[in-house]
């Protein structure tokens, strides 16, 4: 950053242990959250509170469960929009099920079922790795779509087979506005990601990251790769349900099964492997760039060209440079945006001087 970690001292392990131990990285943290609850609601328009901020947060959160099975825990999983069906639709049938359930222990609860199907899905974990828990995973995505699909209960017998989400409401309040929306997952997504940023850092995280790099030798100092995988699935799973009822909650309002398709759980993907696997930060840069690229892309050609160029090839180029985007971002930094943001904070440290 701008400052220098010069005079600060950590003297215990709980001081070396904090989530922030720098004093300027706190104070920069609080003055972003009180930036993101007081000033960018009532900056920001209608739009951008409802079709891109609210979506990012929320796919920011799914790609931090993500992030926790894929990069600490060294699980490869497809089947992330899955489970944020699960979340979506088991949030719907809990208030629409249960007389006055209160929203946010539907939340709760919601990403509890997601939480049990993916330990149901992470068993086969402990058998095989890599490509070919990929594809056992990859089923787990098709299975959950088709059976949402099939059964009529998930969907309360609805003939179009869509659901339409109930109000938000919290405190005998109706959160409907797009700026009431956006502080509901604002504040769910802060909370759920300083949970995660505490279990990466406690011995939960280390863990997962044992059993990432070596699992026989993590077995062999007593960890239980039982335990320590399906936990890292249920946490995933858990982020993962929490974010699907939000995007369904608060994104949405009006869901089918065939919303959270394959091509979401890629997008996901894309998101922890772009932003940096194994940070918490990468998954906020990796879901900003997967989300706000194309948005970027679609003004700068529409204020180039206008009407001169028809829209079909203008919207061919925008998916070609976005995938070649992506291809020269993961030569040049296959560590992600967040390598890439540790790269120039250590510059601006020595900065102005180069050593």
């Amino acid at each position: 950053m701008f400052y220098r970690e010069a005079g600060q001292f950590r003297t215990s392990y709980a001081a070396d242990s904090q989530l922030l131990p720098l004093r300027q990285d706190r104070v920069g943290m609080a003055i972003i959250l009180l930036l993101a609850v007081a000033v960018v609601p009532f900056v920001a328009n209608d739009y951008w509170l409802s079709a891109i901020l609210i979506p990012w947060l929320i796919l920011a959160l799914v790609a931090t469960g993500q992030n926790i099975l894929m990069g600490y825990a060294g699980q490869l999983s497809l089947g992330s929009a899955g489970f944020m069906a699960v979340g979506a639709f088991a949030c719907y049938n809990l208030i629409l099920r249960i007389d006055g359930i209160p929203f946010l222990l539907a939340l709760f609860l919601s990403g509890i079922c997601a939480a049990l199907v993916g330990i149901v899905f992470g068993l086969p974990s402990l058998r095989i790795r890599g490509l070919y828990l990929a594809v056992a995973t990859l089923a787990s995505q098709f299975f959950i779509v088709w059976a949402l699909d099939k059964f009529g209960w998930f969907k309360n017998y609805d003939p179009a087979g869509v659901i339409t989400a109930q109000p938000i409401i919290m405190f005998g309040h109706n959160f409907a506005s797009p700026r009431e929306k956006y502080w509901v997952v604002l504040l769910i997504v802060a909370a759920l990601t300083l949970a995660a940023k505490n279990m990466a850092r406690g011995s939960t995280g280390r863990a997962w990251m044992a059993v990432r790099d070596m699992d026989v030798a993590a077995e062999v100092m007593g960890l239980s790769l039982l335990r320590t995988k399906l936990q890292a699935f249920a946490i995933s799973s858990f982020y993962c349900g929490v974010g699907g009822a939000l995007f369904a909650f608060a994104y949405l309002q009006t869901v089918e099964p065939s919303a959270f398709t394959i091509d979401l759980s890629f997008r996901i993907l894309f998101m922890v492997i772009i932003g940096g696997l194994g940070t918490i930060l990468g998954s906020f840069l990796g879901a900003g760039f997967i989300l706000l690229m194309p948005v970027f892309l679609n003004v700068f050609f529409h204020k180039a060209f206008g009407k001169a160029v028809d829209a079909t090839i203008t919207s061919a180029l925008e998916q070609v440079i976005f995938g070649v985007l992506i291809i020269v971002f993961l030569i040049f930094e296959p560590l992600g945006f967040a390598r890439l943001w540790q790269l120039t904070k250590e510059r601006l440290r020595l900065w102005p001087f180069r050593h």
